[in-house]
């Protein structure tokens, strides 16, 4: 008998969440960002969900590959390039289009030989410092790869650091865009999932939503439910295990968590080696036979603890939600002290996962 722990990945989500990125960016194209294995929940799954978007977003050539494989013609971006010159062939080959980031990339779109010239992404760095090139260089760049004779068309790409934050903003960063691309008649592709619920004035040609596809508010204040976001993913498991523990009793490794009255609690078959974080604290949210209640102790390799105080009805094999329809992953991350991203992409190989 297998363990009960799954997760169940919910299609109509995904596409319900597509269909309103598309409502608050109407005038653009979308590229659905299904890097990480599409955040954890499955790169074909969710390329076949999402099969009527605008085109996809990913890193590793070879998850394009497998997507040309499997028959999906749409455009496909390789957000971070090429890393090896050898790659410019199977991208022109494949018509993917790429990001140019680095005087390194460059150099090679100078030397190769394709059998057709590539669509690229000029990636400008206007304050994110991560990748790109220094924004006020745009002209000159444009000017480059305008006469290379394997760049078949420009747009003009960067990433906002703080979209996600009201009090920063992206102005800083957009003014400076602006400024460095004037004249510049290009397309544009700047927004990601926060600035599309707030920036309107970012949205070009191409956006670029990722946490919201999976119905996950990219906001800390504001709720994926009141944004209109449906969850993706659901982690379910079943309880285990029950015991009546005295006043006193201690609780898991590290006996960190001490009753304070007699209670009762249950383990469920759901750990860190599952992809549920162990930094989790006692009062992390639980979903328990239709419940809410509440983590208590450390969470082992397989297996945590919940109240079962007020949840009379629990026993062996009642039903358990970690996150999803009932229980938001936002809000579990923010008492793990991370966000939605990690938890989703940290689900484990071991655990099932069906789509629904």
């Amino acid at each position: 008998m297998t363990r009960p722990i799954q997760a169940a990945i919910h299609l109509s989500a995904l596409q319900h969440n597509y269909r309103l990125l598309k409502a608050r960016a109407p005038r653009s194209q979308a590229f659905a960002v299904i890097k990480a294995n599409a955040y954890g929940h499955g790169l074909v799954r969710t390329a076949k969900a999402l099969a009527k978007a605008d085109g996809f977003a990913l890193l590793e050539i070879e998850q394009a590959q497998v997507l040309r494989e499997l028959g999906f013609k749409l455009p496909i971006l390789l957000l971070e390039g090429v890393f090896e010159p050898e790659e410019l062939t199977i991208c022109a080959e494949q018509d993917f289009r790429i990001a140019v980031h680095n005087e390194q990339q460059l150099a090679w779109l100078d030397e190769a030989t394709l059998v057709r010239p590539l669509r690229v992404c000029l990636k400008l760095n206007t304050g994110m410092n991560r990748l790109g090139f220094v924004a006020e260089r745009a002209p000159e760049l444009v000017d480059r790869l305008s006469a290379n004779r394997n760049v078949r068309s420009i747009t003009l790409m960067s990433h906002f650091a703080t979209a996600d934050e009201p009090e920063k903003g992206i102005d800083w960063q957009l003014a400076r865009f602006r400024a460095a691309t004037a004249g510049l008649d290009l397309p544009v592709t700047l927004a990601n999932s926060a600035a599309l619920f707030d920036y309107p004035e970012t949205q070009g040609e191409w956006v670029r939503p990722g946490i919201m596809l999976y119905g996950s508010s990219p906001f800390a204040e504001r709720s994926a439910c009141n944004l209109g976001l449906l969850p993706a993913m659901s982690l379910t498991s079943r309880l285990i295990g029950t015991q009546q523990i005295e006043a006193g009793a201690v609780v898991g490794y590290g006996a960190n968590f001490r009753a304070e009255k007699p209670m009762r609690l249950g383990i469920v078959a759901c750990g860190y080696a599952d992809g549920y974080p162990r930094h989790a604290p006692t009062g992390t949210p639980v979903w328990v036979e239709g419940c809410r209640t509440r983590l208590i102790g450390r969470v082992s390799m397989d297996m945590l603890a919940v109240d079962l105080a007020d949840i009379p009805a629990a026993q062996v094999g009642s039903p358990v939600e970690l996150w999803g329809k009932n229980l938001s992953i936002d809000e579990v991350a923010a008492a793990a002290g991370t966000i939605s991203y990690e938890l989703m992409c940290a689900i484990a190989p071991r655990v099932p996962m069906v789509a629904e």
